[in-house]
């Protein structure tokens, strides 16, 4: 789940009754079935109808008797997982293509160039910089002795206009939770002023780097504060955000030049509405409306005093318009680039031009407009893939930008602007045979006879004869788009002989407003419609058979898998499901989740009762269904989604189903919902998952072992 934008729901009150019973909560595991979870049945009466919970008491999660369950599961998932052939091949294999040297893309401040580097013998990325592109490198933080385990990692979040002060995050296991600390690049030396552990939306450092400004989550919701550094933290003036409860997101940021803040609400994370500020920091202005009272989304960045907006207000695929700050009222705004048949992604202000990232029928291209809107024609790339978000400064002619694909590893591209001309900076060195498969886009009829676009990864001359064990995964939410990325857990399981499969389902932003708006709220089941549409047209076009079908989402993307085995628990043969959303009636109650009733509705308001209890995971288990082998994942690091939702669900699914196949659940005590982890644990991980898939589904995973090896697929 990514933070987002929000509206707020009306809320009705809850009834709680309880009945509990008083015997031991789990029993010691053995090989031959899951732990026994006691039964304590609350019941909820919600809008008149009655709800059972029986598992309640695992939301408890530092309770004892829920600690001792969590052990029993994973001692029962490791005594079914671990004895699995061929986990050493496998191990192997993701080294191969895991352990490999990583680059991020570089920022520019004052000459000096800043970007994270891994190289394939380490756990972490180090945060470096150079003093001009081809300069010597500087080691500015290695994380690797912050934590035995190389659980605890580090992230660039702010470098000052003059390249001499830097912001930076160390983040604890997989926790959204992070600590900013701030050094002199001069001396490399840390400044004694510290922000606390806290969910951040945007720290900056002032023009004259006496100060920063930051937007901090609280228990009352986001707040903007000023700290002036060498003073006490506990006196920082709060800026903005009284009044702005929790369900809100506010960010903050600051022009290039550093003369303008701004400051963004999120009405939470479904893209409906936005408001923007802005303050004169050189005139210490007041900080001024530009926008607080339309019904639409609006993301935005400011050269000189220009503010530009990405904005769906009079335009589903969005359209880009200029504010001259100077002259904000309303009817001075000027559309730059227009709402067309093509959604526009995401767009970057670099060398004096606008770089647009369009997405048409899911396929990526950037083109180039001067400041009034004027074409300058496009970037050229090197095949069907996609263009990860162009980073460079208003008053550099430099650019720097990614391009990646489902069998082409991440490439570092350099662009010089004034020319066009592109060079590749860093180039990924993973083994990985591109030009040994093939990639294919097809569309498919929903329920509702809506046409679904879906990827198909597989190798060359895939035989149509139902047998391929395939990978079907999805997400269709929050108006993200799925486009054709590179994906070690895709690239070993279609080199072993599988299928990958990527539906781009509707709750997307892959077309615009309009199919983001067609699944959510009431019309969430068209998402999951859309998923199972995928894989009875993958069965019926003999690319595999159910048995031999395997789903896997996480986060949202969890509440996806999670309602498509419930409702069709016959279509697939494995599921895993992670870090995810599953009961819906509640989920609301928890950490940040009240970002994602914008999208969700929420179980409070008596009408989006109705249509989330139809489809809430948790509610819709029947007793004795034969549910497909399933894996749960999550972990207490998690502090986006509440891990509960895993608990539950493990729990009830064991006690439920009526087949043979297992039900499991790893839970990790310090992973969270994404990132965070080391490179031997991501090879872990991704290795178990893989090992459970294609186990159920029949696949033998690396057969060549470490002898599959080959060079990266690339094209200049």
């Amino acid at each position: 789940m990514t933070p987002s934008r929000t509206l707020r729901a009306s809320f009705a009150v809850l009834a709680l009754t309880f009945v509990a019973a008083p015997a031991a909560r789990s029993a010691a595991p053995a090989a031959s079935h899951p732990p026994v979870a006691n039964v304590e049945v609350v019941r909820d009466t919600l809008h008149g109808v009655v709800v059972e919970d029986p598992y309640r008491w695992l939301e408890a999660s530092a309770a004892p008797e829920t600690r001792a369950w969590i052990d029993a599961e994973n001692a029962y998932t490791e005594s079914v997982l671990g004895p699995l052939a061929g986990r050493e091949r496998v191990q192997a294999r993701l080294e191969q293509l895991l352990k490999t040297d990583a680059q991020g893309v570089p920022f520019e401040r004052s000459g000096r160039y800043f970007y994270t580097r891994r190289l394939a013998s380490q756990e972490l990325s180090i945060l470096y910089m150079r003093q001009g592109l081809d300069g010597k490198e500087e080691m500015l933080v290695d994380p690797h002795g912050l934590s035995a385990d190389h659980s605890t990692s580090v992230g660039f979040t702010d470098v000052s206009l003059d390249g001499k002060l830097m912001a930076y995050t160390t983040r604890l296991g997989g926790q959204d939770e992070v600590l900013i600390t701030f050094m002199d690049l001069d001396t490399h030396s840390e400044l004694a002023d510290h922000l606390p552990r806290a969910r951040y939306f945007g720290i900056q450092i002032t023009a004259d780097k006496k100060g920063v400004y930051y937007s901090r989550n609280t228990a009352q919701g986001p707040r903007v504060y000023y700290h002036a550094f060498g003073t006490d933290l506990a006196q920082d003036p709060l800026l903005f955000g009284d009044g702005y409860g929790p369900e809100k997101i506010i960010g903050v940021g600051l022009s290039e030049e550093r003369r303008w803040l701004q400051i963004s609400v999120f009405y939470g994370s479904a893209t409906d509405r936005t408001e923007l500020y802005v303050k004169d920091l050189v005139a210490n202005g007041p900080i001024a409306p530009v926008v607080n009272d339309l019904a639409a989304y609006f993301s935005a960045d400011i050269v000189g005093d220009m503010m530009y907006m990405r904005t769906n207000w009079q335009a589903s695929n969005f359209r880009i318009m200029a504010v001259d700050l100077k002259h904000p009222a309303r009817d001075q705004w000027k559309e730059i680039v227009p709402n067309s048949d093509a959604v526009i992604d995401r767009f970057a202000l670099v060398g004096g031009k606008l770089y647009v990232n369009y997405l048409k029928d899911v396929a990526s291209s950037v083109r180039v407009f001067d400041p009034m809107g004027k074409s300058l024609g496009s970037i050229a790339f090197p095949s069907l893939g996609t263009v990860g978000g162009i980073n460079g400064r208003w008053d550099r002619p430099e650019a720097f930008f990614t391009f990646v694909s489902f069998h082409i590893p991440e490439a570092i591209y350099r662009l010089d602007t004034a020319t066009g001309k592109q060079t590749v900076w860093w180039r990924s060195s993973v083994p990985f045979k591109g030009d040994a498969f093939e990639v294919k886009q097809v569309w498919y009829p929903s329920k509702d006879g809506t046409k679904i676009p879906m990827f198909i990864v597989a190798r060359k001359g895939v035989k149509l004869d139902g047998s391929n064990p395939t990978l079907l995964t999805g997400y269709g939410g929050f108006s993200l788009s799925e486009t054709p990325a590179f994906s070690v857990r895709a690239a070993l399981w279609v080199e072993s002989g599988g299928v990958y499969a990527l539906p781009n389902l509707r709750g997307g932003g892959e077309f615009g407003e309009t199919w983001h708006h067609a699944g959510m709220l009431e019309k969430k089941q068209n998402v999951f419609d859309d998923f199972v549409a995928a894989a009875e047209w993958l069965i019926q076009n003999k690319y595999t058979r159910s048995e031999k079908l395997c789903i896997t989402g996480g986060s949202n993307g969890g509440l996806l898998v999670g309602a498509a085995f419930t409702q069709r628990p016959d279509l697939y043969g494995a599921v895993v499901c992670s870090v995810p959303l599953l009961d819906m009636l509640r989920y609301q109650n928890f950490l940040v989740a009240r970002y994602w009733v914008p999208e969700y509705g929420s179980a409070e308001n008596a009408d989006q009762f109705k249509f989330i209890s139809a489809y809430s995971p948790y509610q819709n288990v029947k007793k004795g269904t034969k549910y497909p082998a399933i894996l749960f994942i999550s972990g207490d690091g998690d502090t986006r989604v509440d891990p509960l939702h895993a608990r539950k669900m493990c729990a009830l699914v064991q006690a439920s189903t009526g087949s043979d196949k297992p039900v499991l659940l790893r839970y990790d005590a310090k992973a969270g919902h994404s990132g965070g982890r080391s490179v031997s644990k991501t090879v872990h991980d991704t290795g178990e998952e893989l090992m459970f898939m294609g186990w159920q589904t029949g696949l033998t995973l690396a057969p060549g072992g470490a002898a599959t090896n080959g060079k990266a697929a690339s094209k200049e």
